[in-house]
């Protein structure tokens, strides 16, 4: 009955074994992980080192490297919308010779804010009567044509703001060569140079653009 004890003791001496064993494999983990993490400082200190030395470098030789530009402004988000003022349809008898023609024209003005459009208002009696007298110097093959509208939309832009005391000069046309040929021709006496008169800075026009908005000749 004395032996029973034995494998009791044996038990209890590799119990500590094992602790032993699992202490070590915990503090082998441990210093992995020590390892490990040290090992990737190092890395970054290393490679913070290189790029410090590299700008360094560059910033002696001159050559640093440029900031990096601003992103580019994005579109304004609360622009103010475009500013429209449609007039009367405008009818009108053309200047045709050969027959009686008329012209039935819808014009919208597209103005620079809501300022300038309450300010045209006051003066539209006036702004009317001046597109008439434009309209009715026209002739219906001038108005079929594009160049001819495009033409028209110009003036209609000059007399819209002429009754506020706006004068925008219409930029004059130069003659052709073989007209100037001609006349060199014609008089081949030496002729005083002219002076050339300076043209006056180009007053802003609050009108922008000129819209039409329907455009019936019969």
């Amino acid at each position: 009955m004395a032996a029973a004890p034995a494998p009791v003791a044996e038990a209890e001496a590799a119990a500590p074994k094992k602790g032993k064993k699992k202490l070590i494999i915990i503090i082998a983990a441990v210093l992995l992980v020590v390892m490990a993490g040290g090992g990737a400082a190092v890395f970054m200190m290393k490679k913070k080192a290189a790029a410090e030395a590299a700008a360094a470098e560059a910033e002696d030789s001159g050559d640093a490297p440029a900031e990096e530009a601003p992103a580019e402004h994005k579109k304004d988000e609360h622009k103010a919308p475009p500013v429209f003022v449609p007039l009367d349809p405008f009818v009108v008898n053309l200047a045709d010779r050969d027959a009686e023609r008329f012209a039935q024209i819808g014009v919208t003005l597209q103005v620079e804010d809501a300022k300038f459009a309450e300010e045209i208002k006051l003066y539209m009696p006036a702004v009317r009567n001046g597109v008439l007298m434009v309209l009715a110097h026209k002739t219906s093959k001038e108005l079929l044509e594009r160049s001819g509208k495009e033409k028209l939309a110009a003036e209609i832009m000059r007399e819209s703001v002429r009754p506020m005391g706006i004068n925008i000069v219409a930029e004059e046309e130069e003659p052709p060569a073989d007209a100037e040929a001609a006349d060199a021709n014609a008089d081949e006496k030496p002729k005083a140079k002219k002076k050339k008169k300076k043209k006056a800075p180009a007053e802003h026009n609050p009108v922008l653009s000129v819209n039409f908005s329907s455009f019936i000749i019969q």
